[in-house]
């Protein structure tokens, strides 16, 4: 499908007024996703009593019932193309394109968490929900090269040391990693003890708690070591408690590794604390391992041009989860076999290139007082799984037999929210 989608006025009339698509489609009697598939896509349903020969005369209704004059009932219909309205009346055309402006306005990158229905599984005969409580083993993991190399990376900082900090936009899939971690530990029975400092809203934002800092870190290493012994009281002698302890665990063959979920929450002196613990040794023997995993703003705190961190930047390896893009018809094939079905009977091949299109912005960053703007994707698991439940709900709703660009874009817009 072109990326000129055929439109039609009707969503500038509403908007001019004043009436929602939610108050036509109760009077039309179907769902609110109809409403917006036929406004912004020129999409109808195809069942006897919702098809366009029965609804347009209620809409045409619903217009003049709210003032509508009999040029705009008219011109409600008249198909648009993003960019070009050869077939449209000039007052319809300045009606949509003022709809049109609002809604651009609203348009949120992140996607609304989801779930598909019970109908929407029956219609797609799916028994189970490809993306909800869908990792329950290693094997639930999508593989490209890029996932591959992040995870032998985290694993061979936690099974032979290293500093490593990876990084990530909200949903791309951080967690999923460190999770991985831990079952390869269980699983394979490696000899590696995994301690991951806790402390309630670390966020700097937060009013309700406090930023982890390195006393915190220093009480977890001795805590999970040492459970029964207590705790010394100056930092200093608590740090020296802390190396100790790694020295009798070394000596035993075991290995340590700290890990910190939402480390881009971490002060930059916790960071330089960080380094000084993973210096810590038993001859060259390091006794001490730590992986950060934070959203991409630890990425701009461990910036080799900061000179606080500097230090730091040296000797840890950042590497960042990039988005799905090239790997997105791969991944969604992997998430619909692993619940014993087949993407291609849900998704049509130009809806996977819309969801690319769909999930990319302008995005404007500041470092050293200075303003970028790029245009990045947003293409990540969290992201893909939330906006193509949406769709196959909307799918469902109007006995639409796959998923096509269309209703990747109306999802996305957020009008169909069930």
């Amino acid at each position: 499908m072109s990326d000129e989608y055929m439109k039609l006025a009707l969503h500038g009339i509403l908007v001019q007024l004043k009436q929602s698509q939610a108050a036509l489609a109760r009077h039309c009697r179907v769902s609110k996703a109809t409403i917006n598939l036929i406004c912004k896509f020129d999409h109808w349903p195809k069942t006897t009593k919702t098809n366009q020969a029965a609804l347009r005369p209620l809409i045409a209704e619903f217009l003049r019932g709210h003032g509508a004059t009999e040029e705009q009932v008219l011109g409600a219909f008249e198909p648009l193309f993003e960019g070009a309205h050869p077939l449209c009346s000039s007052t319809a055309c300045a009606l949509y394109s003022h709809g049109q402006q609002a809604k651009n306005q609203e348009d949120d990158m992140n996607v609304r968490h989801s779930r598909l229905t019970f109908e929407t599984r029956q219609h797609f005969k799916i028994l189970r929900d490809p993306f909800y409580d869908e990792l329950r083993s290693s094997a639930d993991v999508f593989e490209s090269d890029d996932i591959r190399y992040v995870r032998a990376a985290v694993r061979q900082t936690a099974q032979h040391g290293g500093f490593l900090a990876v990084t990530g936009e909200s949903g791309a899939g951080k967690s999923t990693i460190r999770k991985d971690l831990m079952e390869w530990i269980r699983s394979d029975n490696k000899p590696i003890e995994v301690i991951e400092p806790y402390v309630v809203a670390t966020s700097a934002a937060s009013k309700s708690g406090r930023l982890l800092v390195a006393a915190d870190i220093v009480g977890a290493v001795v805590r999970n070591l040492a459970p029964t012994k207590p705790l010394r009281s100056s930092l200093e002698a608590r740090t020296h408690q802390m190396h100790q302890l790694l020295k009798e665990g070394a000596s035993d063959g075991r290995k340590h590794v700290v890990v910190i979920e939402e480390a881009h929450d971490l002060a930059t002196p916790t960071l330089k604390a960080m380094k000084r613990f993973y210096e810590q040794e038993d001859g060259f023997k390091k006794l001490l391992a730590i992986i950060l995993v934070g959203q991409n703003e630890l990425a701009d705190k461990l910036s080799e041009k900061d000179p606080e961190v500097r230090e730091v930047v040296q000797r840890c390896e950042l590497i960042t989860l990039p988005p799905l893009d090239n790997n997105l018809g791969a991944y969604l094939h992997h998430k619909f076999k692993r619940v014993e079905a087949d993407v291609a009977n849900v998704l049509e091949p130009e809806a996977i290139d819309a969801i690319r299109s769909v999930l990319r912005r302008n995005e404007t960053r500041s470092f050293g007082g200075k303003r970028t703007t790029q245009n990045v994707s947003k293409c990540h698991p969290l992201a893909v799984n939330n906006l193509v439940t949406r769709a196959m709900n909307m799918a469902a709703g109007i006995s639409a037999k796959t998923v096509n660009a269309a209703l990747i874009q109306a999802a996305f817009q957020g009008e169909g929210h069930e």
